[in-house]
């Protein structure tokens, strides 16, 4: 069985494929206490809590941890619902806590999504929202990234 387009290799020049991606973001993790993990993290793994925020529109309180002493270097972002019918609330419910995400910076929001329609990639929100820190987000649906919820952040100014 063949590879959906979205995921096949190719050894052919990847310029021309190219749609914005600069980095790994962070991976965002589903939590039903934010403190409870926040205090796991950084005591069992050595991360350090470096903001922390709640957005009311995305029905959620969260935290991003540094990975390591880099603060270039990725991040895990805990994501604890505000109510049981977020988009977090709503994962707990059908998964359990655990991998809800993985985040990928973009420089321009807009053209990477523009770029990925044109691929004939279906996204979330017709246009980007506010994400963390004042980012611009969009997200891939799972369905086009084999399986994985994909995060387009775009920083917000400053970061």
């Amino acid at each position: 069985m063949s590879e959906p387009a979205s995921l096949s290799t190719s050894s052919q020049d990847t310029s021309s494929h190219f749609v914005g991606l600069l980095r790994i973001d962070h991976v965002g993790i589903a939590v039903p206490d934010l403190d409870a993990a926040i205090a796991f993290y950084e005591g069992t793994f050595g991360m350090t809590c470096t903001h922390t925020e709640t957005n009311e529109e995305q029905g959620v309180r969260e935290a991003m941890l540094q990975v390591g002493p880099d603060p270039a270097g990725g991040a895990v972002q805990l994501l604890a619902p505000l109510r049981a019918d977020s988009p977090i609330g709503r994962f707990l419910e059908r998964s359990g806590p655990g991998m809800q995400q993985m985040a990928y910076t973009v420089a321009d929001i807009d053209a990477t999504c523009a770029a990925l329609r044109e691929r004939g990639v279906r996204l979330l929100y017709d246009a980007p929202k506010r994400g963390t820190a004042n980012s611009r987000i969009n997200f891939v649906h799972p369905k086009d990234a084999g399986g994985v919820l994909v995060e387009l952040v775009e920083p917000g100014t400053g970061h």
